[in-house]
């Protein structure tokens, strides 16, 4: 017992480290955020510290290609890299096909069954263009925040067209409009947040997204949305945590999404991944209750106001295994995981709170 509950203060600690780390990047150094700064001061000051770095003009789109070996790599397996508007999990590419979410991290190239550097906010729809790009290119073109893999053939298929409201696997929307996927939509929002603090007006978002604006703002209703519905992936963190190192900055939006809210205000809940930046607090201990726990096969979760609520459960390594939105009771099926001690995520109303769960 007693060595069950050092290591449970150990994990609790390590998670909380991590976190204040990616703070470390706004509090440190030049440049510091001031975190209860809202509205176009958050805007103007993220801009600044994103724009304080020393490999902007060093860093070329050959570099990029190099990095997606290390930052694009498939959580499950490092033999693979991981393709954005990508939705079939098969190495397999008989006839060139295009919809593959894996590839062998050392397939890049510019054929059938390779995949490429995806420009995510297009180089023509920028106001002026971002130009051409080569290995050697640098500046805005060369960013690698807005540099993800991708088939070679979706990325064609892309092409130049605006994102767009849709749902399910990536594809045509609309008139001439794209949709990237359920599962990269959120990766696009939080990059196009990123490209419009970075480089203002030359990025707008509707310059590349169609949607009503938030408001007074420039950011689009669509890209909040996103935003808040697809919370931050595993590959997100990994390309942040590396082209701090590479390239000298991070996107603040993949840091904790809870930015675009003060910046662009509107409806949605994204997650406040520090917890310090959501201003409305609720007790939410005494609201969230688990049982039984330990457990077993299945846990329980009850709400106790009845008010939507992001669970997830994640392993000691940080990994999230688990995420769904509740409002009421719900049981929920952990019979494939394996003994040992899990944390229990819950985010509402901008409060978090974690509990342990205890897996016999």
């Amino acid at each position: 017992m007693q060595f069950t509950k050092q290591f449970t203060i150990l994990l609790v600690v390590l998670i909380s480290l991590a976190g204040f780390s990616q703070q470390a990047y706004y509090t440190n150094g030049q440049n510091n955020i001031d975190f209860s700064l809202t509205g176009q001061n958050m805007y103007n000051a993220l801009q600044t510290k994103v724009s304080n770095l020393i490999n902007f003009d060093n860093y070329t789109y050959g570099d990029a290609r190099d990095d997606f070996e290390i930052m694009e790599l498939d959580p499950t397996n490092s033999n693979n890299v991981l393709l954005i508007y990508g939705f079939t999990n098969s190495l397999d590419c008989v006839g060139g096909i295009n919809d593959r979410r894996i590839r062998d991290k050392d397939d890049f190239g510019g054929s059938n069954c390779e995949y490429n550097r995806e420009h995510v906010f297009v180089r023509s729809n920028a106001n002026p263009s971002m130009g051409s790009a080569s290995n050697s290119t640098t500046g805005i073109a060369a960013d690698p925040h807005n540099l993800r893999a991708s088939d070679v053939n979706r990325n064609g298929f892309r092409g130049s067209k605006k994102f767009a409201a849709g749902s399910g696997n990536s594809g045509d929307v609309g008139s001439g409009n794209w949709y990237p996927g359920d599962e990269w939509r959120g990766d696009v929002a939080r990059i196009m947040m990123y490209m419009y603090v970075r480089y203002g007006e030359r990025c707008l978002p509707d310059l590349n997204a169609i949607g009503s604006k938030e408001g007074t703002t420039e950011m689009l209703q669509l890209l909040l949305e996103w935003n808040a519905d697809d919370p931050v992936s595993t590959i997100e963190n990994n390309r942040n945590n590396h082209l701090e190192g590479t390239y000298g900055s991070r996107n603040p939006f993949i840091d904790n999404p809870y930015f675009a809210k003060i910046i662009w205000g509107g409806n949605e809940e994204p997650e406040d991944t520090w917890g310090i930046l959501s201003v409305n607090k609720v007790e939410l201990e005494s609201v969230v209750s688990l049982f039984p726990n330990p457990a077993k096969d299945i846990v329980t979760v009850n709400i106790s106001n009845n008010r939507d609520t992001r669970i997830e459960i994640y392993n000691i390594l940080g990994t999230r295994l688990f995420i769904r939105k509740i409002n009421e009771t719900m049981s929920i099926d952990i019979s494939h995981l394996k003994s040992g001690v899990y944390l229990f995520k819950c985010i509402q109303d901008h409060k978090i709170t974690t509990k342990k769960l205890m897996v016999q």
